[in-house]
């Protein structure tokens, strides 16, 4: 919750100089809010925010050293009450139900108006979720309708977040230390992904992750396990 004078504390975490300066300067605007620390890896936003008074995180999913995903689960863990609000290059029905089921406070499109950020953040900041209009009919058809699923969607929670960062290049072992877990275990979700999805190997699941737009960049040429 906001403090006695009555402003948001907002923590920033964004691997983008520009990205953060331009959140700065969307904040400043306006006179309930106010930023007080930064980030620019998964690293750094765990270790700034252990003695800091903050309200709401605002963190990229795209996060070096330790991605936003896994940060965001190890703040749910450690700081239950921290209100943790995701941002991202991807459209909301990529990541944004399974991050919000996941323990975040609210999904955001970097594209989006800065009236519906700080609309978000004084949602989150007063103990509610942020779930815009586009998600939320999402939202109602996955309550009403479990059929004609992709093949992502049959996914767990660790398995889709597993899927992503195979998709994004990351070695068995360089997810295995982010997510720290074992090797078998990453190897394990590996295996149970492919078979789920129907998929034979990791390149199928790059030019899947490709065709479907979970990338942002071209196609990844170390695909090595």
């Amino acid at each position: 919750m906001a403090h006695s004078e009555n402003k948001i504390r907002v923590f920033i975490a964004d691997d983008h100089f520009v990205v953060r300066q331009g959140l700065k300067h969307t904040l400043s605007q306006n006179s309930d809010m106010e930023v007080v620390g930064e980030a620019e890896d998964g690293n750094q936003v765990l270790e700034r925010i252990k003695d800091m008074e903050i309200d709401v995180i605002l963190l990229d999913i795209e996060m070096p050293k330790k991605n936003g995903w896994e940060v965001m689960n190890q703040v749910r863990s450690l700081h239950p009450k921290l209100n943790v609000l995701m941002l991202s290059i991807f459209p909301e029905e990529h990541y944004g139900l399974r991050l919000i089921k996941a323990g975040a406070s609210g999904y955001l499109t970097k594209a989006s108006a800065p009236d519906q950020l700080c609309q978000a953040i004084r949602a989150v900041a007063s103990g509610g979720k942020f779930i815009s209009p586009s998600l939320t009919e999402k939202l109602i058809e996955e309550l009403h309708c479990d059929t004609n699923k992709l093949p992502h969607e049959h996914l767990s929670t660790r398995e889709f977040q597993v899927f992503s960062m195979v998709a994004s290049g990351k070695r068995t072992k360089e997810i295995a230390d982010e997510l720290s877990v074992s090797i078998t275990t990453i190897s394990t979700h590996r295996a149970n992904i492919l078979d789920k999805m129907g998929l034979k190997n990791s390149t199928d699941l790059i030019h899947y992750a490709l065709e479907n737009g979970f990338l942002k960049n071209g196609p990844i040429s170390d695909t090595k396990p």
